[in-house]
Protein backbone atom coordinates (compact mmCIF):
# COMPACT_ATOMS: atom_id res chain seq x y z
CA UNK A 1 0.00 0.00 0.00
CA UNK A 2 1.42 3.46 -1.10
CA UNK A 3 2.05 6.07 1.74
CA UNK A 4 -1.32 8.00 3.09
CA UNK A 5 -0.89 12.22 3.26
CA UNK A 6 -1.31 13.16 6.54
CA UNK A 7 -3.74 16.25 7.21
CA UNK A 8 -4.74 16.53 10.36
CA UNK A 9 -6.96 19.51 9.49
CA UNK A 10 -9.19 17.45 7.59
CA UNK A 11 -8.81 14.22 9.40
CA UNK A 12 -11.33 12.57 11.52
CA UNK A 13 -10.89 10.10 14.23
CA UNK A 14 -11.49 6.63 13.51
CA UNK A 15 -14.03 5.04 15.25
CA UNK A 16 -13.58 1.16 15.75
CA UNK A 17 -17.07 0.43 14.90
CA UNK A 18 -15.69 -2.68 12.47
CA UNK A 19 -13.24 -4.76 12.99
CA UNK A 20 -13.29 -6.32 9.34
CA UNK A 21 -15.37 -5.31 6.47
CA UNK A 22 -18.71 -7.77 7.38
CA UNK A 23 -20.34 -7.22 3.87
CA UNK A 24 -21.85 -4.64 1.90
CA UNK A 25 -20.67 -1.13 3.45
CA UNK A 26 -22.28 2.20 2.48
CA UNK A 27 -20.12 4.40 1.08
CA UNK A 28 -21.26 8.27 -0.02
CA UNK A 29 -18.51 9.95 -2.86
CA UNK A 30 -19.32 13.71 -2.42
CA UNK A 31 -17.63 15.86 -4.83
CA UNK A 32 -18.85 18.55 -7.35
CA UNK A 33 -16.76 16.89 -10.34
CA UNK A 34 -18.35 14.66 -12.22
CA UNK A 35 -14.96 12.69 -13.50
CA UNK A 36 -13.79 12.21 -9.92
CA UNK A 37 -17.53 10.61 -8.39
CA UNK A 38 -16.92 8.59 -11.44
CA UNK A 39 -13.63 7.75 -11.09
CA UNK A 40 -14.02 6.97 -7.02
CA UNK A 41 -17.06 4.78 -7.39
CA UNK A 42 -15.36 2.51 -9.89
CA UNK A 43 -12.67 1.94 -7.61
CA UNK A 44 -15.70 0.24 -5.19
CA UNK A 45 -17.22 -2.12 -7.50
CA UNK A 46 -16.48 -5.34 -5.53
CA UNK A 47 -19.08 -6.83 -3.02
CA UNK A 48 -17.70 -5.15 0.01
CA UNK A 49 -19.36 -1.50 -1.19
CA UNK A 50 -22.45 0.15 -1.79
CA UNK A 51 -21.54 3.13 -3.51
CA UNK A 52 -23.98 6.22 -3.54
CA UNK A 53 -22.50 9.62 -4.82
CA UNK A 54 -23.63 12.97 -4.21
CA UNK A 55 -22.61 16.35 -5.71
CA UNK A 56 -23.23 18.94 -3.40
CA UNK A 57 -23.29 19.09 0.47
CA UNK A 58 -26.47 19.50 0.85
CA UNK A 59 -27.43 16.70 -1.50
CA UNK A 60 -24.95 14.38 0.47
CA UNK A 61 -26.74 15.41 4.10
CA UNK A 62 -30.26 14.05 2.27
CA UNK A 63 -28.53 10.99 1.24
CA UNK A 64 -26.77 10.18 4.66
CA UNK A 65 -30.58 10.54 6.14
CA UNK A 66 -32.12 8.18 3.31
CA UNK A 67 -29.52 5.44 3.12
CA UNK A 68 -26.94 3.48 5.19
CA UNK A 69 -24.48 5.46 4.96
CA UNK A 70 -21.09 4.38 7.09
CA UNK A 71 -17.93 6.07 5.05
CA UNK A 72 -18.08 9.75 3.29
CA UNK A 73 -15.14 10.37 0.66
CA UNK A 74 -15.01 13.80 0.41
CA UNK A 75 -13.68 16.46 -2.13
CA UNK A 76 -13.47 19.54 0.22
CA UNK A 77 -14.11 21.89 -2.58
CA UNK A 78 -17.71 21.94 -1.89
CA UNK A 79 -20.19 23.88 -4.14
CA UNK A 80 -22.63 25.02 -1.39
CA UNK A 81 -20.47 24.44 1.72
CA UNK A 82 -17.44 24.88 3.47
CA UNK A 83 -16.17 21.67 4.59
CA UNK A 84 -15.89 22.61 8.09
CA UNK A 85 -19.22 23.17 7.84
CA UNK A 86 -20.12 19.77 6.44
CA UNK A 87 -18.24 17.91 8.84
CA UNK A 88 -20.22 20.15 11.98
CA UNK A 89 -23.06 19.07 10.74
CA UNK A 90 -22.21 15.50 9.62
CA UNK A 91 -20.78 14.98 13.28
CA UNK A 92 -23.49 16.32 15.54
CA UNK A 93 -26.21 14.38 13.70
CA UNK A 94 -24.13 11.14 12.25
CA UNK A 95 -21.42 10.76 14.70
CA UNK A 96 -21.05 7.02 13.45
CA UNK A 97 -20.26 8.15 9.75
CA UNK A 98 -16.74 8.52 9.39
CA UNK A 99 -15.35 10.57 6.86
CA UNK A 100 -12.31 10.39 4.45
CA UNK A 101 -11.16 13.25 2.55
CA UNK A 102 -9.69 13.13 -0.67
CA UNK A 103 -7.32 15.69 -2.48
CA UNK A 104 -9.85 17.61 -5.02
CA UNK A 105 -7.45 17.25 -8.30
CA UNK A 106 -5.37 14.04 -7.78
CA UNK A 107 -7.84 11.46 -6.15
CA UNK A 108 -5.44 10.83 -3.36
CA UNK A 109 -7.01 10.00 0.19
CA UNK A 110 -5.99 12.56 2.70
CA UNK A 111 -5.89 11.00 5.90
CA UNK A 112 -4.30 9.57 8.99
CA UNK A 113 -2.81 6.21 7.94
CA UNK A 114 -5.77 4.02 9.16
CA UNK A 115 -5.38 1.24 11.56
CA UNK A 116 -5.89 -2.32 9.96
CA UNK A 117 -8.66 -3.29 11.64
CA UNK A 118 -11.01 -0.33 10.71
CA UNK A 119 -12.91 0.02 8.01
CA UNK A 120 -11.21 2.76 6.21
CA UNK A 121 -7.90 0.86 5.67
CA UNK A 122 -9.70 -1.11 3.31
CA UNK A 123 -11.63 1.79 1.53
CA UNK A 124 -8.10 3.57 1.30
CA UNK A 125 -6.57 0.15 -0.16
CA UNK A 126 -9.27 0.12 -2.83
CA UNK A 127 -8.99 3.74 -3.69
CA UNK A 128 -5.32 3.45 -4.67
CA UNK A 129 -5.10 0.03 -5.94
CA UNK A 130 -5.92 1.28 -9.10
CA UNK A 131 -2.67 3.93 -8.95
CA UNK A 132 -2.92 6.99 -10.31
CA UNK A 133 -6.15 8.78 -11.26
CA UNK A 134 -7.43 9.45 -14.62
CA UNK A 135 -9.15 12.99 -14.18
CA UNK A 136 -9.02 15.68 -16.58
CA UNK A 137 -6.61 18.42 -16.62
CA UNK A 138 -6.33 20.30 -13.06
CA UNK A 139 -7.01 23.46 -14.18
CA UNK A 140 -9.26 22.73 -16.52
CA UNK A 141 -11.07 21.07 -14.30
CA UNK A 142 -10.95 23.97 -11.56
CA UNK A 143 -12.64 26.48 -14.13
CA UNK A 144 -15.18 24.10 -14.99
CA UNK A 145 -16.03 23.65 -11.49
CA UNK A 146 -15.57 27.60 -10.54
CA UNK A 147 -17.80 28.16 -13.08
CA UNK A 148 -20.55 25.56 -11.98
CA UNK A 149 -20.14 27.15 -8.23
CA UNK A 150 -21.14 30.90 -10.04
CA UNK A 151 -23.69 30.05 -11.69
CA UNK A 152 -25.11 29.82 -8.33
CA UNK A 153 -23.67 32.60 -6.65
CA UNK A 154 -20.38 32.57 -4.47
CA UNK A 155 -19.19 29.36 -1.94
CA UNK A 156 -20.84 29.91 0.77
CA UNK A 157 -23.00 32.67 0.06
CA UNK A 158 -26.99 31.83 -0.22
CA UNK A 159 -28.65 34.05 -2.49
CA UNK A 160 -29.56 34.50 -6.32
CA UNK A 161 -31.09 38.23 -6.12
CA UNK A 162 -30.15 40.57 -8.23
CA UNK A 163 -28.08 42.36 -6.01
CA UNK A 164 -25.94 39.26 -5.20
CA UNK A 165 -25.68 38.55 -8.82
CA UNK A 166 -24.35 41.78 -9.30
CA UNK A 167 -21.63 41.82 -6.32
CA UNK A 168 -21.05 37.95 -7.35
CA UNK A 169 -19.67 39.35 -10.58
CA UNK A 170 -17.52 41.67 -9.17
CA UNK A 171 -16.73 39.01 -7.06
CA UNK A 172 -15.69 36.29 -10.26
CA UNK A 173 -13.74 39.70 -12.07
CA UNK A 174 -11.21 40.23 -9.12
CA UNK A 175 -10.73 36.86 -7.79
CA UNK A 176 -7.80 36.05 -10.55
CA UNK A 177 -5.97 38.99 -10.00
CA UNK A 178 -3.58 40.62 -6.67
CA UNK A 179 -5.53 43.32 -6.47
CA UNK A 180 -6.55 44.60 -2.93
CA UNK A 181 -10.34 44.46 -1.83
CA UNK A 182 -12.01 46.47 0.19
CA UNK A 183 -15.67 44.46 1.02
CA UNK A 184 -18.42 46.97 2.71
CA UNK A 185 -21.43 46.34 4.71
CA UNK A 186 -23.84 46.22 7.41
CA UNK A 187 -23.08 44.05 10.17
CA UNK A 188 -23.80 39.96 9.60
CA UNK A 189 -23.79 40.90 5.64
CA UNK A 190 -21.18 38.27 5.30
CA UNK A 191 -18.47 39.82 4.68
CA UNK A 192 -16.23 37.10 5.88
CA UNK A 193 -17.70 35.18 3.47
CA UNK A 194 -17.11 37.02 0.43
CA UNK A 195 -13.44 37.41 1.59
CA UNK A 196 -13.41 33.76 2.25
CA UNK A 197 -14.62 33.11 -1.71
CA UNK A 198 -12.68 35.85 -2.92
CA UNK A 199 -9.69 33.79 -1.97
CA UNK A 200 -11.21 30.31 -3.03
CA UNK A 201 -11.66 31.16 -6.51
CA UNK A 202 -8.03 32.77 -6.68
CA UNK A 203 -5.15 31.60 -7.77
CA UNK A 204 -3.96 31.27 -4.54
CA UNK A 205 -6.75 29.05 -3.58
CA UNK A 206 -3.88 25.89 -2.26
CA UNK A 207 -2.15 28.36 0.01
CA UNK A 208 -2.86 29.96 3.23
CA UNK A 209 -5.93 32.10 3.94
CA UNK A 210 -5.56 33.72 7.55
CA UNK A 211 -7.97 35.92 9.12
CA UNK A 212 -7.66 38.43 11.80
CA UNK A 213 -10.04 41.17 13.19
CA UNK A 214 -8.80 44.47 14.01
CA UNK A 215 -11.39 45.30 16.20
CA UNK A 216 -10.85 41.96 18.92
CA UNK A 217 -7.44 42.41 19.83
CA UNK A 218 -5.28 45.41 21.92
CA UNK A 219 -3.23 47.90 19.71
CA UNK A 220 -0.18 46.59 21.84
CA UNK A 221 -1.20 42.80 21.30
CA UNK A 222 -2.44 43.49 17.46
CA UNK A 223 0.85 44.45 16.25
CA UNK A 224 2.46 41.96 17.48
CA UNK A 225 0.03 39.52 16.23
CA UNK A 226 0.29 41.22 12.65
CA UNK A 227 3.96 41.52 12.28
CA UNK A 228 5.74 38.87 15.05
CA UNK A 229 8.11 39.80 17.43
CA UNK A 230 12.21 38.33 18.76
CA UNK A 231 12.94 37.29 21.73
CA UNK A 232 13.16 39.67 24.21
CA UNK A 233 11.11 42.49 22.36
CA UNK A 234 8.90 43.07 25.16
CA UNK A 235 8.31 41.50 28.36
CA UNK A 236 7.03 38.14 28.14
CA UNK A 237 8.68 37.61 24.54
CA UNK A 238 10.12 34.78 25.65
CA UNK A 239 10.74 33.31 21.94
CA UNK A 240 10.57 34.24 18.51
CA UNK A 241 7.63 34.12 16.34
CA UNK A 242 6.21 35.02 12.67
CA UNK A 243 3.52 37.04 12.30
CA UNK A 244 -0.20 36.63 10.63
CA UNK A 245 1.45 38.31 7.40
CA UNK A 246 4.63 36.50 7.19
CA UNK A 247 2.56 33.48 7.90
CA UNK A 248 0.02 34.04 5.21
CA UNK A 249 3.02 34.33 2.44
CA UNK A 250 1.97 33.30 -0.90
CA UNK A 251 -1.67 33.88 0.30
CA UNK A 252 -4.32 35.79 1.48
CA UNK A 253 -5.00 37.88 4.74
CA UNK A 254 -8.72 38.88 5.36
CA UNK A 255 -7.96 42.54 7.66
CA UNK A 256 -11.86 42.01 9.23
CA UNK A 257 -13.55 45.43 10.65
CA UNK A 258 -10.57 47.42 9.25
CA UNK A 259 -11.85 50.57 10.24
CA UNK A 260 -11.06 49.76 14.04
CA UNK A 261 -7.08 49.43 13.32
CA UNK A 262 -5.33 52.48 15.39
CA UNK A 263 -3.87 55.23 13.75
CA UNK A 264 -0.23 54.17 15.03
CA UNK A 265 -0.70 50.69 13.53
CA UNK A 266 -1.52 52.04 10.25
CA UNK A 267 1.51 53.29 9.35
CA UNK A 268 2.81 50.52 9.54
CA UNK A 269 0.29 48.05 7.80
CA UNK A 270 0.63 50.90 4.78
CA UNK A 271 4.34 50.06 4.47
CA UNK A 272 3.40 46.37 4.40
CA UNK A 273 0.17 46.89 1.73
CA UNK A 274 2.96 49.59 -0.23
CA UNK A 275 5.93 47.61 -0.29
CA UNK A 276 5.51 44.21 0.96
CA UNK A 277 8.00 44.70 3.74
CA UNK A 278 7.37 43.50 7.42
CA UNK A 279 9.36 44.33 10.06
CA UNK A 280 9.13 42.09 13.46
CA UNK A 281 9.21 43.71 16.68
CA UNK A 282 12.40 44.29 18.44
CA UNK A 283 14.08 44.03 15.32
CA UNK A 284 15.99 45.66 12.36
CA UNK A 285 15.27 43.14 9.77
CA UNK A 286 13.04 43.14 7.08
CA UNK A 287 11.50 40.83 5.41
CA UNK A 288 9.88 40.53 1.61
CA UNK A 289 6.38 38.48 1.77
CA UNK A 290 4.01 37.80 -0.95
CA UNK A 291 0.59 38.11 0.34
CA UNK A 292 -2.71 39.61 -0.79
CA UNK A 293 -5.10 41.59 1.30
CA UNK A 294 -8.84 41.53 1.65
CA UNK A 295 -10.17 44.14 4.11
CA UNK A 296 -13.84 44.71 5.52
CA UNK A 297 -15.53 46.98 7.54
CA UNK A 298 -19.26 48.07 8.36
CA UNK A 299 -17.62 51.81 9.31
CA UNK A 300 -17.89 54.40 6.70
CA UNK A 301 -13.99 54.88 6.16
CA UNK A 302 -14.40 57.87 3.92
CA UNK A 303 -15.95 59.80 6.51
CA UNK A 304 -13.12 58.42 9.09
CA UNK A 305 -10.86 60.16 6.81
CA UNK A 306 -12.27 63.47 6.87
CA UNK A 307 -12.30 63.02 10.43
CA UNK A 308 -8.77 62.05 10.35
CA UNK A 309 -9.16 58.78 12.59
CA UNK A 310 -8.17 56.75 9.07
CA UNK A 311 -5.19 57.43 6.99
CA UNK A 312 -6.07 58.54 3.20
CA UNK A 313 -3.57 57.31 2.08
CA UNK A 314 -3.99 53.69 3.11
CA UNK A 315 -7.74 53.77 2.55
CA UNK A 316 -6.65 54.37 -1.09
CA UNK A 317 -4.66 51.44 -1.05
CA UNK A 318 -6.84 49.15 0.45
CA UNK A 319 -9.90 50.03 -1.75
CA UNK A 320 -8.19 49.47 -5.18
CA UNK A 321 -11.45 47.53 -5.76
CA UNK A 322 -14.35 48.17 -3.46
CA UNK A 323 -17.66 45.62 -3.19
CA UNK A 324 -20.22 46.53 -1.23
CA UNK A 325 -22.90 43.74 0.41
CA UNK A 326 -26.41 44.76 0.00
CA UNK A 327 -28.46 44.42 3.62
CA UNK A 328 -30.78 41.87 3.78
CA UNK A 329 -33.86 44.22 3.40
CA UNK A 330 -32.97 44.63 -0.31
CA UNK A 331 -32.80 41.26 -1.01
CA UNK A 332 -35.75 39.71 0.30
CA UNK A 333 -36.47 37.13 -2.63
CA UNK A 334 -33.41 35.36 -1.12
CA UNK A 335 -34.99 34.88 2.88
CA UNK A 336 -37.27 31.27 2.14
CA UNK A 337 -33.33 29.95 0.58
CA UNK A 338 -31.76 31.89 3.79
CA UNK A 339 -34.48 30.08 5.61
CA UNK A 340 -34.38 26.29 4.12
CA UNK A 341 -30.29 26.66 4.23
CA UNK A 342 -30.56 27.12 8.14
CA UNK A 343 -32.95 24.52 8.62
CA UNK A 344 -31.16 22.16 6.79
CA UNK A 345 -27.97 23.48 8.80
CA UNK A 346 -29.27 23.18 12.37
CA UNK A 347 -31.44 20.47 11.80
CA UNK A 348 -30.89 18.47 8.85
CA UNK A 349 -33.81 15.65 9.93
CA UNK A 350 -37.09 16.85 8.29
CA UNK A 351 -38.08 20.16 10.50
CA UNK A 352 -40.32 22.12 8.59
CA UNK A 353 -41.24 25.95 9.02
CA UNK A 354 -44.97 26.37 8.78
CA UNK A 355 -46.48 28.73 6.29
CA UNK A 356 -47.30 30.95 9.29
CA UNK A 357 -43.87 31.03 10.60
CA UNK A 358 -42.76 32.01 7.43
CA UNK A 359 -45.22 34.79 7.24
CA UNK A 360 -43.89 36.20 10.32
CA UNK A 361 -40.47 36.28 8.92
CA UNK A 362 -41.43 38.01 5.93
CA UNK A 363 -42.92 40.72 7.72
CA UNK A 364 -39.70 41.57 9.51
CA UNK A 365 -37.11 43.79 8.17
CA UNK A 366 -33.99 42.05 9.54
CA UNK A 367 -31.83 44.64 10.59
CA UNK A 368 -28.96 42.00 11.93
CA UNK A 369 -29.38 40.83 7.80
CA UNK A 370 -28.27 37.18 7.43
CA UNK A 371 -26.82 36.36 11.11
CA UNK A 372 -30.11 37.57 12.86
CA UNK A 373 -31.93 34.43 10.43
CA UNK A 374 -29.21 32.13 11.29
CA UNK A 375 -30.08 33.22 14.98
CA UNK A 376 -33.90 33.37 14.92
CA UNK A 377 -33.87 29.68 13.15
CA UNK A 378 -31.64 28.40 15.44
CA UNK A 379 -33.71 30.00 18.55
CA UNK A 380 -37.05 28.82 16.95
CA UNK A 381 -35.76 25.25 16.99
CA UNK A 382 -34.82 25.19 20.83
CA UNK A 383 -37.99 26.67 21.58
CA UNK A 384 -39.90 23.85 19.51
CA UNK A 385 -38.53 20.87 21.69
CA UNK A 386 -39.51 18.01 20.13
CA UNK A 387 -41.99 19.39 17.52
CA UNK A 388 -41.20 18.91 13.66
CA UNK A 389 -42.82 22.35 12.48
CA UNK A 390 -41.16 25.31 13.29
CA UNK A 391 -44.29 27.18 14.24
CA UNK A 392 -45.16 31.32 15.56
CA UNK A 393 -45.22 30.82 18.75
CA UNK A 394 -41.16 29.65 18.10
CA UNK A 395 -40.37 32.39 16.23
CA UNK A 396 -38.93 34.97 18.87
CA UNK A 397 -37.79 38.21 17.25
Amino acid sequence: MSTVLVNPSLSVPLSRQASIIPGAVGVLVVSSRDDLRRELASRLQSSHWTVHEAPSGASALEKINDRSISLVLLDPDLPDLRVEEFRQILQANYPGVEIVPVNSHTGQPILAVPTPDSPCFELVREVERGGAFKLENADSSYRVATDSKLENGLPGFVGSATAVQRMSAMVRLVAQRDTSVLITGESGTGKDLVANAVHQLSLRRHKPFLAINCAAIPEHLLEAELFGFVKGAFTGAVQSRIGRIHAAQGGTLFLDEIGDLALGLQSKLLRFVEQGEVQRLGSTDTFRVDVRVIAATNANLRRLVQERTFREDLFYRLSVFPIELPPLRDRMSDLDALTQFFLAKFFPHNVTLSPEAAAVLRQHSWPGNVREVRNVIERAGILMGTAREIRPEHIVI
